[in-house]
């Protein structure tokens, strides 16, 4: 099961690419690859775009067309799978309270048959998501301009396992200085 995260963004709002940024001591783009490792993923692979990153224990895809949407990192990263992977899990660099143990959730629910599930947060769909490599091809068309796997999970809904994860996990997004101070004061406990 490989672990594929999106951090290509120029994170306009936040006045600096998303990646790069610094949370709990660690850059989001760190930080959303050693939760898919510790999660149970490999390989795991970061697609980067607006900003170049050195990552350990990873491969890095490099997506020319980042200024696109997340669509076409979604796309670049499915592109770049090894053959041999059967499904991903997609996580998002600007969500660093995605936890390993939501990511398990999501392995033992592939382990038990689910071809497509995606984590939910009191019955909200957010990420991580799980794509069995059958779902690829439809995914990678629906994907496009700033939209991933939104569309597929929407469209194709009875295929698609909801995995609770509000206990373990939350989904909040820093796009901006005020989210990334909230969080921070969130991860602190404050």
């Amino acid at each position: 099961m490989a672990g594929l995260l999106l951090a290509a963004g120029s994170g306009s709002r936040l006045g600096r690419p998303k990646a790069l940024v610094e949370f709990g001591g660690e850059r989001l783009v760190d930080r959303g690859a050693r939760t898919l490792r510790e999660g149970g993923c490999a390989p795991v692979m970061v697609v980067l775009g607006a900003a170049e990153a050195e990552i350990d224990g990873v491969s890095t895809v490099r997506n020319p067309e980042w200024s696109s949407g997340m669509g076409s990192s979604l796309r670049a990263g499915l592109d770049a799978l090894p053959s041999t992977v059967d499904a991903v899990i997609v996580a998002l660099a600007d969500q660093p309270l995605i936890t390993p143990d939501a990511v398990r959730r999501l392995l033992e629910t592939r382990e038990q048959g689910a071809r497509a599930a995606v984590a939910t947060y009191r019955g909200n769909q957010r990420n991580p998501v799980l794509l069995g490599r059958e779902h690829w091809s439809t995914v990678y068309a629906l994907a496009v301009a700033d939209v991933g796997a939104r569309p597929f999970l929407r469209t194709y809904s009875h295929l698609v396992t909801s995995v609770e994860c509000q206990d373990v996990s939350r989904p909040d997004d820093i796009d901006t200085p005020e989210d990334l101070e909230r969080l921070t004061g969130i991860l602190e406990g404050t």
